[in-house]
């Protein structure tokens, strides 16, 4: 027995020892809507991910490490090609070191603050195309880094199965590999998105993010708005905002030098034929003014994209007289100009302006909202204002989503439920519902108010409105800290999933084109049961999206006379309200402010109002919000 213990207490030590044996560096493949947090992140095994897209489109994946007990040095990747029928190669194949934002307030009570992954620094820039500094880089002991994976399937590439191979790299002979198996579909996804978008970059923020003043010259400011308006355009996102601050009007040549290859589908983006979806009237709202730029639109073809801003969420950013008053000057002085209000029906009836607007935007939260009057799916008091000839509902999200006020508690906000959000902080699939709910609401376009709110400090502090990322979507590329010659606008990942839920509407449109909206709408409402009630889990709607691409390969196989993808989609027709949809939580929700409707608490309002014009207050003489931005959150 005296010769047993000494052999026993080495197994024993052996047994002890195995865990820090086994804790070594390692990679694995992960889908795009996980959010990896560098301290919380367990190690994975998958050794491959499964892609599905049509050409034209965007699909995004993503390879994890993990340091371990003894970090990684020098981690480098390359993913050279996918290979199948064609070779997809640069600048199809974009890979990205994901930067983290470090918050110091949670959005939403609950949820961690410190590290959240959000920036994404390309390998190789999509707009200038010089290399960056994406790599190397390190990941320290037991944390973990994820590289962004996107690939374009162009236009042209056949229809059929490829394959690639990520191979990860770092100092001590670390060598991880992962594969990515794409299967391409016989569809070619529109260039220009089918849902419109109003998505403002604040011109004064490009110029201090980047150059370090509020002021431009024109030709330094054109520049860099030709930059991000390219980088918007490869997300299905329209930058509406693009005279230069100066006299009315602008020279039209230069303008449409400048701007016409994106109006008209020529400008140098990889989404074959991709063209701006709106273009907003910024001069002085005079008969002359509003007169000149509506025959310059009708001129070039674009009347049908253009719009006049009449009022911002009244009675905040634009009282109901001045939205009244301004909307009889278009009328009289430009009558084929289309005119837009960022308020719901309920305030458009009482205040007698249906007749002066062309595209009402409501917020979501008044679409299917919790408290009266928004109970439920409000898609249907909508149809007498969308029986007018020229109408059209849109859609926005905005603090609402998350409380605009310090302190503000949004009971629908519950894990595994909760409200659109494009805040970096919250799980990704909020920042992908969007475009569903529009979807099943009836809508043809969506507004953000802005894109650039925080962009001089976006690497560092992207806290606004109560929210980490509200107003904020870019972040700013310059050469001293991502590399490169050339100043580029850098996309986030909340930016890379609005993509996403951009492309979903194409399938949710295309399906329905093709013969079975009621699929479509089935499968939306399966995923989304109402607007406050989006699933924490992003994997549910990468299974919706299969679906619906299922479905419509099978309505395409069985009439080949349908209507394919990539002609021009059908209006959705705003449906009736679902049967069993639920109506509203055992709990309501305190609405107000932001849009408030006759039927919101007044004190709500007032309070929101008043924080804003607080805010507004302190704000002046710091660099943030956005000097040139509107009081109204939707500006």
């Amino acid at each position: 027995m005296r010769s047993f213990r000494p052999y026993g207490y080495a197994w024993l030590s052996l047994l002890i020892a195995w865990p820090a044996m086994a804790a070594g560096p390692t990679a694995w493949g992960e889908g795009m809507m996980v959010k990896v947090r560098p301290d919380d992140t367990v190690p994975g095994s998958a050794t491959e991910v499964r892609l599905t897209a049509a050409r034209n489109e965007f699909v995004s994946f993503q390879v994890v490490l993990h340091g371990g007990d003894t970090g990684l040095k020098a981690v480098r990747a390359r993913l050279p090609s996918l290979d199948g029928p064609a070779a997809l190669k640069e600048p199809d194949v974009t890979l990205y070191r994901q930067e983290y934002l470090v918050t110091r307030e949670a959005t939403v009570p609950g949820q961690p603050v410190g590290r959240w992954p959000d920036g994404l620094v390309p390998d190789t820039d999509e707009i200038a195309h010089e290399m960056r500094k994406a790599f190397p880089f390190d990941v320290p002991a037991h944390e973990a880094r994820a590289i962004w994976v996107d690939v374009h399937v162009p236009e042209g590439a056949p229809p059929g199965e490829y394959t690639g191979l990520v191979t990860v790299e770092a100092t001590g002979g670390f060598q991880w590999q992962v594969t990515a198996r794409l299967t391409v579909v016989d569809a070619v996804m529109p260039g220009t998105s089918s849902l419109a978008s109003v998505f403002p970059l604040s011109q004064s923020q490009v110029c201090l993010a980047h150059l370090g003043r509020t002021a431009c010259s024109p030709a330094e400011l054109q520049t860099l708005l030709v930059r991000y308006q390219q980088m918007a355009l490869e997300h299905r996102i329209t930058l509406p905002r693009l005279m230069s601050r100066g006299s009315w009007p602008p020279t039209w040549s230069m303008f449409d030098t400048t701007w016409g290859p994106s109006m008209d589908g020529t400008a140098p983006t990889r989404l074959s034929g991709a063209r701006m979806t709106s273009l907003e009237f910024e001069g002085p709202f005079t008969a002359d003014a509003v007169a000149n730029f509506t025959a310059h639109m009708l001129e070039r073809g674009w009347l049908d994209r253009a719009h006049a801003r009449i009022g911002d969420e009244p009675p905040f950013g634009s009282s109901f007289d001045e939205v009244r008053t301004t909307g009889e000057l278009v009328r009289q002085a430009a009558p084929g100009l289309r005119t837009m209000v960022t308020t719901n029906v309920f305030q458009a009836k009482a205040y007698a302006l249906e007749p002066l607007v062309d595209i009402l935007v409501p917020l979501v939260n008044h679409m299917d909202g919790t408290q009266a009057p928004f109970i439920g799916d409000q898609s249907g008091t909508y149809a007498d204002f969308l029986s007018r000839p020229g109408t059209q509902l849109w859609t926005y999200q905005s603090c609402m989503s998350h409380g605009c006020a310090p302190g503000s508690l949004v009971p629908e906000n519950q894990p595994g439920a909760g409200w659109p959000s494009y805040m970096v902080d919250r799980p990704s699939s909020k920042a992908r519902a969007m475009e569903w709910l529009t979807f099943l609401f009836g809508g043809v376009g969506e507004l953000y108010y802005e894109t650039a709110a925080m962009l001089p400090t976006a690497w560092s502090d992207q806290y606004h409105y109560n929210g980490n990322g509200d107003g904020t979507l870019f972040y700013p590329g310059r050469p001293d800290v991502v590399g490169g010659q050339t100043h580029v606008p850098i996309a986030s990942m909340r930016l890379k999933l609005i993509r996403q839920g951009m492309q979903d509407y194409e399938w949710l449109k295309a399906v329905s084109d093709a013969g079975d909206p009621g699929f479509a709408r089935q499968v939306a409402r399966e995923l989304l049961p109402t607007a406050w009630q989006v699933p924490d889990d992003g994997a549910a709607f990468d299974a919706a999206r299969l679906r619906l691409i299922q479905r419509y390969q099978e309505l395409i196989e069985a009439n080949p006379s349908a209507p394919r993808m990539s002609q021009k989609p059908a209006p959705v027709p705003v449906g009736p309200r679902d049967p069993g949809h639920s109506e509203s939580p055992s709990t309501r929700g305190t609405t107000g402010g932001c849009g408030a409707a006759p039927g919101v608490f007044a004190a709500d309002a007032l309070l929101w109002a008043g924080w804003l014009l607080g805010r507004a207050r302190r704000a002046r003489g710091r660099r943030r919000p956005a000097p040139d931005a509107r009081s109204g959150h939707s500006s």
